[in-house]
């Protein structure tokens, strides 16, 4: 059409709209004006799709464009001649008629300058200007969107396009969101790959415009970041591509849109905060970015997001470390600042840290000590964000089956041996390593790096046991340790074949698990395996980084030399960036740890004598350290070592009589487990003295009987019986001597409490020891001091309640008494003989006014759940922890319930034979306790008090929301079941009385509400029938009735608890003593359930209105 177009073009002759005669400089201006308004009319009227007028008035639209026009001195005529050719690239787009590039620049330049009429908004004509300024725009916008009529390498065109253009957005008072929309739809990478050429057209205008669209820009995103007016543009949800893109083409754009990126860092939204961490991360990390140093405020912000709570964006973080340190190494040293404390990273990131950064570069690099240490940090069993993994206690390895890249503890010993702690090194030189790299980890990395060691010990223990049983291999126990269980089953049973085989692997790999292998015969191991047996690389991958962390006896030696240093103050601490306390402190632990991990690595004369020497030091530290030590090591010093023997006996005899009383605890430990005629060396400990003038030296020898009767109980027991009786319990516990100080205060120091208590402390753990060493439950003993410990409780600590005991000493007694149950709890023979009322009183002592008895007894209660030692009774009395005002507590207390849970359902799972046991490890089976414990709650006192059953649905809902988190073998019906079971039975503990029943009811009903309104399963049929405890209720009414209800029914409570869920109940129906039926139907209601539950026979049924049965009262 272009062709024919030009030929029309070629003849010359202008073609009029119908009632126009020529238009010639021959008229009046009068004349051509209104000429001119009806060629305007014509055009107007025109669109794109008008083929046939096109090309009619195509001749015209040259003639218009004529200098006679461009130039003609009256501003009337010159105005409507602009809006014809402004009407004429709207209707050609995108291919104008004008081919000239200098006439398309005189045509451009001519409608702009016309648009300079806008300034003056009374004039008669300004509509006409508007109008001129809307058709350009529409004429501009195509331009901008489409194909160009102009070819690519035309650039003086681009150029004339960019000035008009510009001159526009520069000349124009505002600009409006079209045509920013219009100008900035380019930059959206979708758009810039199909069209390169509008890109750089907008690209160019932005870099020419920066000063005068700035504004507008930052009013864009201000209303779509800061005000969430999305509506305001379709290009809201490419904001964050646009402002890359927008950087990248001039940063002085983003002048005020930058601080609104900082606002969007700290949003509540994960998802937003994600994507303008990846958006950061690319600004900040472009090769010639000077970001972090422009924008200061910007950078910390964003470095504060390596420890955010969500772990999408920490891996974003990680990513973008590794990227950056390339581009900008001189960041360095704030990333180091910042990753430290990022401390909550799944294995997977962990993993990546080691992808992502070549391990070349790790090496030389200033970040490398950082990176091991942010490894180390990250290990997941500590992570608070990761309750699913289970806890190093019950089962160190379960996180090995649990991702598919290669778990975090198999990752630990790379690094750690080529760079941190190199196995090439000179042993002495590779023990200091790793003493100041220990001393310089947080607690995580230290338990992280513990962790390994005790894992490595593991496997290499079933390794050898595989190596001695090569016939019945140990298969389950090893594969638990490697990554893949299933897999892993496989190839230890190829292994187990290979090494039956082959006599050459099987002493490789002994020689491998031998605690005499040295780095250096490892080494050779490792080589020959790859060239041998590469096919078992699964089995192979975690062993193969074995020998290259191994302890041996001289590195031991030379480890316990280098704390001996510190000790003395010859080493070089400082110069390591280490303090010399923290170094000692450091190197204990390590010692410690190893002690446990590698003892055979501790047996030689050298090691044993310079921990003599540590024995003899005046640092309690220093001497507690090395007594647990020589308790983890010493098994064979008699034997082996006759001369050490003779000098540490009389060492350890010395300090279990008059050392400090946690010396004096392990040197009687370690009399147990090192010497073979340990009765002997105890007689000669053994004096019972209770005339001591001065109650400071009690506190010792109450410790040594203590521990005493705890190991040699059949020796100690019954000279000790009088003891307790007389001594501990007359003379010490019943009687107040010193008056305690006066103070408001709850909780002092450990060296600010006065030596009465401690030694009525050590009373009271002396009684407990002394019981669980004679673990009889004849006797009345057993009673009486549980009877004792209640008292305590019961007259918060002041036995005597006489008045003369201080309240900081009161606490610590407390705690001491609550502490002590829970001990006795954990053996069964006193668990059975604990009373109900006991255990109750026990429990509130987690809503103690003092802060610190709540936590030490949180502490001890986890514990003792953790280790499954504990009856689950005790994990409903994490459900009164709702209560606690500080909000530290309460997120402790939902730690250690998520954990304990996570720790029963792994137990369960990985021993399915237990099923006897099911009633005392099922989590689910907690919540009758829990609903008995809120029952008996002291704060529980007026039955349909309002505010008091929102606690009881708070500390129900504490407990039930991490159980019902996973509807496993569709436990929430189980749940059901369980409280529809209850609602049939009376509390055991006082059937008779009708106002706890009723309590037991109403809890019951809150429970069921919660269920109901939290589950959409509730209402299927119970996997198994549930058994109730019987110590706590009675058993089921035979007398039933059978109660047809709805969910949106439940009485009285469900209207308050609840009110926005809640409809009208029948009006007959009451629950004053008796129990309700619930509602339990499904989600769309269409499926009534009809559950049996009993009625008292002092009650008699009515039938409702509306044909459902409901108990009312006489």
């Amino acid at each position: 059409s272009m062709a024919h177009s030009k030929s029309r073009a070629a003849d010359g002759k202008i073609t009029y709209p119908p009632g126009v005669k020529e238009i010639s400089s021959n008229i009046s201006k009068e004349e051509m004006v209104r000429r001119l308004k009806m060629v305007v009319k014509t055009f107007m009227d025109m669109d794109q799709d008008s083929e046939e007028e096109k090309e009619l008035y195509l001749n015209l639209a040259l003639h218009l464009a004529s200098d006679f026009f461009l130039k003609h001195p009256d501003k009337d005529v010159r105005l409507l001649v602009a809006c014809c050719l402004a009407d004429i690239f709207r209707i050609y787009a995108p291919e104008a008629p004008y081919t000239s590039p200098d006439k398309l620049k005189d045509i451009f330049m001519f409608i702009t300058r016309q648009l300079k009429g806008l300034e003056d908004t009374k004039s008669a004509q300004f509509n006409r200007y508007f109008y001129l300024l809307e058709v350009s725009g529409q004429g501009l916008e195509p331009k901008k969107k489409s194909k160009f009529s102009i070819p690519p390498q035309n650039n003086k065109v681009h150029m004339h396009m960019v000035d008009l253009m510009s001159s526009i957005v520069c000349e124009g008072d505002s600009v409006s969101q079209e045509l920013l929309d219009t100008v900035l739809v380019n930059l959206v990478p979708a758009h810039k790959n199909l069209n390169k050429q509008a890109y750089d057209l907008a690209k160019a205008l932005l870099k020419r415009t920066a000063q005068a669209i700035e504004p507008y820009i930052t009013n864009f995103f201000n209303l779509v970041l800061m005000l969430g007016k999305t509506s305001v543009s379709d290009l809201s949800e490419h904001v964050f591509d646009l402002i890359l893109e927008l950087y990248n083409i001039d940063s002085h754009l983003l002048l005020s849109v930058l601080p609104q990126l900082e606002f969007k860092l700290k949003s509540n939204d994960n998802d937003e905060r994600l994507q303008v961490v990846k958006l950061l991360a690319k600004m900040f990390g472009a090769k010639d970015s000077e970001l972090a140093a422009q924008n200061k405020p910007l950078w910390q912000c964003y470095l504060g997001r390596f420890n955010d709570i969500h772990v999408p964006i920490r891996l974003e973080c990680v990513k973008f470390a590794s990227h950056c340190l390339m581009n900008h190494p001189d960041l360095a040293k704030d990333l180091t600042a910042h990753y430290i404390p990022c401390n909550v990273i799944t294995p997977s990131l962990a993993s990546l840290l080691f992808i992502t950064f070549p391990l070349p570069f790790l090496s030389s690099h200033p970040l490398s000590p950082l990176l091991t240490s942010s490894l180390l940090t990250s290990y997941p069993l500590l992570s608070p964000s990761s309750p699913h993994i289970l806890s190093p206690s019950s089962h160190p390895l379960s996180l090995l089956s649990s991702h598919p890249l290669p778990p975090l503890l198999s990752l630990l010993p790379f690094p750690l041996s080529s760079y941190m702690v190199p196995h090439n090194l000179e042993t002495t030189e590779r023990m200091k390593c790793l003493y100041y790299l220990y001393a310089t980890l947080d607690t995580n990395a230290v338990k992280a790096l513990n962790e390994m060691w005790k894992c490595q010990n593991m496997l290499r223990h079933h390794v050898k046991d595989l190596l001695d049983l090569v016939k019945q291999p140990k298969v389950l126990l090893i594969n638990w340790n490697l990554p893949d269980p299933g897999k892993a089953q496989d190839f230890v049973k190829k292994l187990a074949q290979v090494l039956d085989d082959d006599e050459r692997i099987r002493n490789q790999l002994e020689t491998l698990v031998s605690p005499a292998c040295s780095c250096k015969q490892a080494q050779v191991c490792v080589v020959s395996r790859e060239s041998v047996c590469v096919r078992l690389r699964i089995c192979f991958y975690y062993l193969s980084f074995l020998p290259f962390f191994v302890i041996v006896a001289y590195g031991t030696c030379a480890l316990v030399k280098q704390v001996n240093k510190s000790i003395d103050g010859t080493a070089e601490d400082d110069e390591e960036g280490v303090p010399t306390e923290q170094a000692i402190r450091a190197g204990l632990e390590l010692l410690k740890v190893l002690s446990f991990t590698h003892p055979v690595s501790f047996h030689s004369a050298e090691t044993f004598e310079s921990l003599l020497g540590c024995l003899k030091m005046e640092d309690e530290k220093v001497a507690e350290a090395a007594l647990q030590i020589f308790k983890n090591t010493g098994s064979k010093m008699e034997e082996s070592f006759p001369h050490i023997k003779s000098v540490l006996l009389p060492v350890l005899q010395t300090k279990a009589k008059r050392g400090p009383p946690r010396q004096a605890k392990y040197a009687i430990h370690c009399i147990h487990a090192m010497f073979t005629h340990r009765d002997t060396h105890f007689a000669q400990i053994f004096e019972v003295r209770t005339s001591l003038p001065d109650l400071d030296q009690l506190i010792t020898p109450l410790t040594t009987l203590g521990h005493l009767a705890l190991l040699a109980p059949e020796q100690f027991a019954a000279p000790l019986k009088s003891l307790v009786a007389n001594f501990i319990v007359k003379d010490l516990l019943m009687s107040d001597r010193i008056p305690g100080k006066k103070t408001t205060k709850l909780w002092v120091p450990d060296d600010e409490v006065s030596s009465e208590t401690l030694a009525k402390i050590q009373g009271i753990k002396l009684m407990v020891r002394w019981l669980l060493g004679v673990k009889n439950t004849l006797s009345k003993s057993g009673n009486s001091t549980l009877r004792m410990l209640t008292a305590i409780l019961h007259s918060d600590g002041d036995l005597t309640e006489q008045g003369k005991m201080g309240k900081p000493d009161m606490s610590r007694l407390r705690l001491a008494a609550a502490c002590a149950l829970l001990k006795l709890a954990q053996e069964p023979c006193y668990h059975e003989i604990i009373t109900l009322e006991q255990y109750q009183l026990c429990a509130l002592v987690i809503n103690d006014e003092c802060y610190q008895v709540r936590q030490g007894f949180a502490q001890k209660l986890h514990k003792g759940l953790c280790r499954l030692r504990l009856p689950l009774e005790y994990l409903a009395v994490f459900a009164l922890c709702a209560k606690d005002p500080v909000k530290e507590r309460r997120a402790h207390a939902r730690q250690c319930l998520v954990k304990n849970i996570t720790i029963r359902r792994e137990y369960l799972k990985q021993h399915a034979a237990v099923s006897e046991k099911l009633f005392s490890l099922l989590p689910e089976y907690v919540v009758p306790y829990a609903i008995h414990l809120l029952v008996h709650d002291p704060d529980y006192i007026k039955v349909q008090d309002i505010e008091q059953l929102k606690d009881i649905k708070e500390s129900l809902w504490f407990i039930l929301e991490i159980i019902m988190s996973k509807n496993e073998n569709n436990s929430h019906a189980f749940i059901r079941k369980m409280v529809e079971n209850i609602k049939q039975t009376k509390d055991a503990q006082a059937p008779t009385d009708a106002k706890i029943n009723e309590k037991l009811y109403t809890v019951c009903d809150v429970a069921m509400n919660i269920i109901i309104s939290k589950s959409t399963t509730y209402s299927l049929e119970s996997p198994k029938d549930p058994v109730l405890p019987t110590r706590y209720f009675t058993k089921p009414d035979k007398v039933g009735v059978r109660l047809n209800y709805r969910s949106s029914q439940i009485p009285k409570l469900r209207s308050k608890l609840d009110p926005q869920n809640y409809h009208s109940t029948p009006t007959g129906s009451t629950r004053i003593g008796s129990k309700l039926g619930l509602s339990v139907s499904d989600p769309n209601g269409s499926k009534i359930l009809q559950i049996q539950l009993n009625c008292r026979s002092s009650q008699k049924n009515s039938l409702d209105s509306s044909g459902a049965f409901w108990v009312v009262s006489k």
